[in-house]
């Protein structure tokens, strides 16, 4: 009768005792399963009720060692999800559902953990000689020991559990990258301290690809949000009709990203139903595509900036006008490459982004509810701006805007939240949109 209870997951598992088929967690609870494994590939289903939250140990010797594997799923909102390898690769979307059994299996083989959800890796990690770690995560590192299941919130159940140990030489085939250098890296000090780091600004153009992105993803412990273009006149995938957009949408709503969407060319929010545009998970534009005369002008184009008999101070005060129209009409989350001037202007970048022109665009982004973007490509806004922005009580994102495959890690963004005294609760997620509300006004005539 007790060995019925324990394999149903209604007992706890015993120091020494072996993993259990089903596991069923009631918060607040906690199930050591001792197996003091090394190398072991351990795989199940898992459900998780409507706000429920689990943790499970692996390596843990009773003094702080190992890793965690977390289980939450629900909206895009701050919390770590489904698969994190806690405190070192968080995540922030679960591809798992509430209510629904999912697959999960987490693998170890030497000092690297590879963790799978509904069959797709969202971590793949590997362990360096130097590993870098705060005083509180100090003992977070590879070694041996037993399993802990840990419920947090509600009722999470485990089902299907089977754990294979492995040989001591057992290798992951597709570890294939070099470990990140954590001594020099910012984004395990900004995962160690549970600091989301989100780019919501890659493209998948300039040979990047599905299968690459994801690669670096795992590989730098970064979160990714790939988005097409949307509209006209951008450059890479671009998506010109809600058909075009289901399409899209249907290759990417399985993939391990979180799912945007860039605005082009000021036509967009009338070229799609508000259906296709509420399919993402967030929009974002920026102003380097403007009007003027009713003609579009792309600011990033040499052939395409003109001062049009304006003086520089006049043309800043056209393109901040143009901003306001854009953040108070588009219905849009986040403002891209902000506060970006074309070449011939950006060396006078602090003269010309002048106090009143900062408050201008904080006025329209405190406004509309619009978060800002902090860009890693083009190292703006600067940090005037941004701790400006952060005290008027607007809220930000990372992104890059990448031109090909080969691009950063975030640098100038982590530099920024240090600089800034930036915290989790100033960062921006979907689950703070509120664009579903904001009507389509059409601003602009074009010829």
């Amino acid at each position: 009768m007790k060995l019925g209870l324990l394999l149903a997951g209604l007992l706890p598992c015993a120091a020494g005792a072996a993993m259990p088929a089903n596991v069923t967690l009631d918060a607040p609870s906690s199930r050591p399963c001792g197996e003091n494994v090394r190398n072991f590939a351990l795989t199940g289903r898992f459900r998780a009720g409507h706000g429920a939250a689990a943790r499970l140990a692996f390596h843990a010797d009773g003094a702080g060692g190992g890793y965690e594997i977390l289980f939450r799923n629900g909206p895009i909102d701050g919390t770590r999800k489904t698969g994190s390898l806690s405190h070192v690769r968080n995540l922030y979307r679960s591809l798992a559902e509430d209510g629904r059994w999912c697959a999960f299996g987490v693998t170890v083989r030497g000092k690297n953990v590879e963790v799978k959800v509904g069959g797709v890796t969202v971590v793949r990690y590997t362990e360096p000689e130097r590993p870098w770690r705060t005083a509180k995560h100090a003992r977070q590192l590879f070694g041996r020991g037993d399993f802990v299941f840990t419920g947090e919130a509600g009722r999470v159940a485990f089902a299907d559990l089977v754990l294979e140990p492995l040989p001591d030489s057992a290798r992951n085939p597709d570890d294939t990258l070099p470990p990140v250098d954590e001594q020099t890296d910012r984004a395990i000090r900004h995962q160690q301290a549970d600091f989301p780091v989100i780019d919501f600004h890659v493209h998948l153009k300039g040979g990047l690809t599905k299968e690459m992105a994801h690669a670096k993803s795992l590989a730098y412990g970064i979160n990714y949000g790939i988005a097409p273009n949307v509209g006209e006149g951008g450059v890479g995938r671009m998506l010109r009709s809600d058909a075009e957009a289901d399409a899209y949408y249907a290759e990417v709503k399985d993939l391990p990203f979180l799912r945007g969407a860039q605005g082009e060319g000021r036509k967009w929010p009338y070229e799609f139903s508000r259906r296709a545009l509420g399919m993402f998970d967030y929009l974002f534009t920026d102003a380097m595509t403007i009007v003027g005369d009713g003609v579009p002008l792309r600011i990033y184009r040499p052939a395409e900036f003109k001062l049009n008999g304006r003086t520089r101070e006049q043309w800043m005060d056209f393109l901040v006008s143009q901003i306001e129209k854009i953040l108070a009409n588009e219905p849009v989350d986040i403002y891209a490459n902000a506060t970006y001037l074309p070449p011939p202007l950006a060396a006078d970048y602090d003269a010309l982004w002048t106090d009143a022109r900062i408050n201008r665009l904080l006025d329209a982004l405190v406004k509309n509810h619009v978060a800002l973007e902090i860009n890693a490509r083009y190292k703006i806004p600067s940090a005037k701006i941004i701790s400006r922005a952060k005290a008027r009580g607007v809220t930000f994102t990372f992104g890059t805007n990448n031109e090909n495959a080969d691009f950063g890690r975030l640098e100038y963004a982590l530099d920024m939240v240090d600089a800034c005294g930036l915290t989790a609760a100033d960062m921006w997620f979907p689950s703070r949109s509120v664009r579903a509300r904001r009507p389509f006004i059409p601003y602009n005539v074009f010829k």
